[in-house]
């Protein structure tokens, strides 16, 4: 055995165990909550405690594959009146003033062949917490990677469509 294996192994030893730290002190709590936004939104606030319906800041959910972002101008319709000289505030009022979007960050993935179409269950009385879960609940909402097997599930047990390309994949 050679002289240096034992510090070999000790520098081993710590290394794993500083990975494992970082990796459950603070990657996956990360992944829990979500990453961080431009601006720090609270669904909690907005549609739970004011009730603010999905569709009012998400307009294009009920005609549109894509629910749509609140534009910046639709954010100060409240927020004009509503804590107007918050910080963050002060903030979409730049982006506002210099006709930026706000830099929101996507949550929500489905794969690129999958063409996801929110309107077919807006439309079919598929209420927005079935897929999103309890928004309201949330201050950030955690990032999902949607996978196929969760979309047939919930096709199967409400008998829609399962037809791949009438479906999804078109």
């Amino acid at each position: 055995m050679r002289k240096n294996t034992g510090p070999i192994i000790l520098t081993l030893i710590t290394l794993i165990f500083t990975g494992a730290f970082i990796y459950f002190f603070f990657v996956a709590p990360a992944m829990q909550i979500g990453p961080e936004q431009p601006i720090p939104f609270s669904h909690n606030v907005h549609s739970g405690v004011k009730q603010i319906q999905c569709q009012y800041c998400h307009p294009y959910v009920a005609y549109s594959n894509f629910p749509g972002l609140p534009p910046v101008a639709k954010c100060l319709h409240c927020h004009n009146y509503i804590i107007a000289k918050h910080p963050w505030i002060q903030v979409e009022h730049r982006y506002f003033n210099t006709q930026t979007s706000t830099p929101w960050v996507k949550v929500n993935y489905v794969a690129e062949h999958v063409l996801f179409n929110h309107q077919r269950h807006i439309n079919g009385k598929i209420a927005c917490r079935e897929c999103h879960g309890p928004v309201e609940n949330l201050h950030r909402l955690p990032s999902k990677n949607w996978r196929m097997g969760e979309c047939i599930e919930c096709h199967r047990a409400k008998k829609a469509n399962l037809d791949c390309w009438l479906a999804c994949h078109s």
